[in-house]
């Protein structure tokens, strides 16, 4: 596979060019067309020489996404289906809420988590995404938009610490002053508890928003529902996001997808209050989306809002999210590999 260019920073643009023959302002030019113009083809780059793309082109792409489809609904989240140079798939998803667009985007194709209501993991898991195919469905997303979006989270297909090193790596660039220049607040990374990737986002000095999945209030039900429990436990994990809080002074949001008759009773809101409220934080309470493979349901909106009442009593801030995206299968939990007819190819 060619390299993604839009996964290199302005000095390895600099190098590439030199290493071509050309001067290295050629590399500032290829970072403009790349991160502020959103171009995803050689021939749109009118001010570089042939000479410099035709050489390029041999190891390198600005264009490491093929549109598939585009879905969405009226008024809401609207979802991309990309192919991937290696004839793999992957989906991103744009949300928009009032003001603001909001991009849910891929770090992986398929997942290995194998969390039980997530349709990521049911089509096996094939690779990581380099840091120019995830920098890439932002900006195509920004050139759809005709503007940048205002935030991204790490939240779409696959485990953003499963692959740390291109998921930092594009956010870096992404908040590039010269970029995109999104705001480390406005970025968010989701991990289903991941402990080293937490340790080390803790070191890295970027203010980026953390969210972790937790899904049940106790060890038991937690592993019934992501296997990530049997190598990093609750409590353990739970003490590396207290450390993580205090070390950056930041809250953590805890993701919990709520499904009827599993995960939320009351008694499962005041145990999971318990465990919580040792340190600052909030609770994303989520209804189930519906996936083939799981037969859940989500509760009654009555159940959800008793729920969240239970957690704010003792001490635990929370929200009731509206999960958008549904009837396009974009909603938290539903993206996935998809090919013709259907995705059997992944049950290969």
């Amino acid at each position: 596979m060619k390299t993604a260019l839009q996964g290199l920073y302005p000095e390895e643009l600099q190098d590439l060019c030199q290493q071509a023959g050309q001067p290295a302002f050629r590399g500032k030019q290829l970072w403009q067309w790349l991160q502020v113009h959103h171009a995803a083809d050689w021939a749109q780059m009118g001010n570089l020489p042939d000479s410099l793309k035709n050489t390029l082109a041999q190891t390198h792409t600005p264009g490491p996404l093929t549109v598939i489809t585009e879905s969405g609904e009226p008024g809401g989240a609207r979802k991309w289906l990309v192919g991937l140079e290696d004839g793999d798939r992957i989906e991103t998803v744009l949300i928009p809420a009032r003001e603001r667009n909001t991009v849910c985007v891929s770090t992986q194709v398929g997942c290995r988590m194998g969390c039980a209501f997530c349709a990521s993991a049911k089509c096996g898991f094939a690779r990581g995404l380099s840091a120019g195919e995830i920098v890439a469905q932002i900006q195509l997303i920004a050139a759809a938009l005709g503007k940048r979006p205002d935030n991204v989270v790490y939240m779409g297909m696959g485990e953003p610490f499963d692959n740390y090193d291109a998921t930092l790596k594009s956010i870096r660039i992404l908040n590039h002053p010269k970029g995109l220049n999104i705001g480390a607040r406005r970025i968010t990374i989701s991990t289903s508890g991941i402990i080293p990737g937490i340790r080390r986002l803790a070191g890295e000095g970027l203010q980026v928003e953390l969210s972790v999945s937790l899904h049940a209030p106790n060890t038991e039900l937690r592993r019934q529902l992501m296997p990530i429990e049997n190598k990093y436990p609750m409590d353990d994990l739970l003490r590396e996001c207290a450390a993580y809080t205090a070390t950056t002074k930041r809250h953590i949001t805890f993701e919990y997808t709520l499904i009827q008759g599993c995960n939320d009773s009351l008694d499962a809101a005041a145990e999971l209050a318990a465990r919580l409220r040792r340190f600052p934080c909030r609770v994303n309470l989520i209804p189930l989306s519906p996936v083939e493979e799981f037969t859940g349901e989500a509760p009654p909106r009555a159940a959800m809002v008793a729920f969240l009442r239970v957690l704010e009593k003792r001490g635990v801030e929370g929200t009731l999210r509206d999960s958008k995206g549904r009837n396009v299968d974009a909603a938290c939990g539903q993206l996935r590999r998809r090919f013709e007819g259907g995705f059997t190819y992944c049950n290969k």
